[in-house]
This record gives structure tokens, C-alpha cells and sequence, in this order.
């Protein structure tokens, strides 16, 4: 079992998620605006935040995939997250995130992916990456394609979450060639 790769960016520490994250953890995904275009509901109880800083950890330990917890410098307070799901046999990752709604439009995702980007491509070796979003989430969108991820298209009704099927649109990177 590997160590939690601990990462950093000029403002940002990537770094697994603890018990001591619950209470921002629980901020975060008791925000409805967050957790709009997410597939969980919002959180109403601190243990939900506990399970799911708990089911990444466990998802890291099971080579699942690995989720790290953004953590703005110089206090180290959580902020959002964000990883992958692993699909090892395809050499590809699904990737997944979200932020806190007051450090939304800062760059700083745009800064956490670019690092995880990079993490994904020359330390797992990954082939690519790929992004599923409701067709909705405008400001996903704009992020991925300028991250550099091309649109193939619509896939009908491949979401099914808080009772209702949703459209993704999925976004690819693949791994940049020398």
C-alpha cells in the first residue's frame, strides 16, 4: 500500500481529507448550490460528511480510485476536492470535484486539476482522463475545455441520481505525446 500522494500548487496543498475536515467537509455539501450538479444530496448531518471523508479513504486503500482534499495556503483549511475514479484495465480515470461557492471563478480549480492533471498522466500513467457533467453545469464545461478536454458529445439519460436520469456531456484528455 502506497503513502496518500500529498501534492502543491503556488496556493493550493492537495492533501487526503481527515476526521478534522468534517466540519468543512459538511459546509460544503450542505450548500445546495454545490451540490446542484452533484450526485449526492445535500447534506443535513455532520456524519454524512464523516462517511464520505471515510468512503474516499477507503476508496484510496482499495486502489478505487483517490480523492484530494483542497486545501487553500497558508492555513490549510479544506475548501473543495477533488480525484479520480480508476478504470486501470483502460489505463483512464474518471475525474470528479467541487468547491466552496465564495472560491468559485479564482482559478483555483483550474490550478488543482492542472496538478492532478499532471499527477494522473506521469505518476499513474494514465492514457486518459475523462469528465462526465450535466449538460447544465455551464461553468464545468467552461472548465474543462480549458483544461484542454474535447467534448464527445451528449449521452442520453447516463446519470441517474436524486430520483431523476440526466444527460452528461463526457470531455476527454488524453495523455499529452512527446
Amino acid at each position: 500500500m502506497q503513502d496518500f500522494p500529498n501534492l502543491e500548487t503556488p496556493r493550493l496543498w492537495l492533501r487526503q481529507a481527515t476526521e478534522a475536515d468534517a466540519e468543512a467537509v459538511f459546509s460544503l455539501f450542505s450548500d445546495p448550490q454545490v451540490t446542484r450538479f452533484h450526485d449526492l444530496d445535500t447534506f443535513t448531518y455532520l456524519d454524512q460528511a464523516r462517511e464520505v471523508i471515510e468512503r474516499r479513504k477507503m476508496g484510496f486503500k482499495g486502489d478505487r480510485g483517490i480523492r484530494w482534499a483542497i486545501a487553500l495556503k497558508p492555513h490549510n483549511n479544506l475548501i473543495g476536492s477533488c480525484g479520480f475514479t480508476w478504470d486501470r484495465t483502460a489505463s483512464q480515470a474518471e475525474v470528479g470535484y467541487e468547491l466552496a461557492r465564495k472560491f468559485w471563478r479564482r482559478g483555483i480549480m483550474t490550478e488543482a486539476l492542472s496538478a492532478i492533471f499532471n499527477y494522473g498522466f506521469e505518476v499513474e500513467n494514465l492514457h486518459r482522463i475523462v469528465a462526465e457533467v450535466m449538460v447544465d453545469n455551464l461553468a464545468s464545461k467552461q472548465l474543462l475545455k480549458k483544461l484542454g478536454l474535447q467534448s464527445q458529445g451528449i449521452l442520453k439519460e447516463r446519470g441517474f441520481w436524486k430520483g431523476n436520469h440526466h444527460d452528461l456531456e463526457q470531455f476527454v484528455l488524453s495523455k499529452p505525446q512527446p
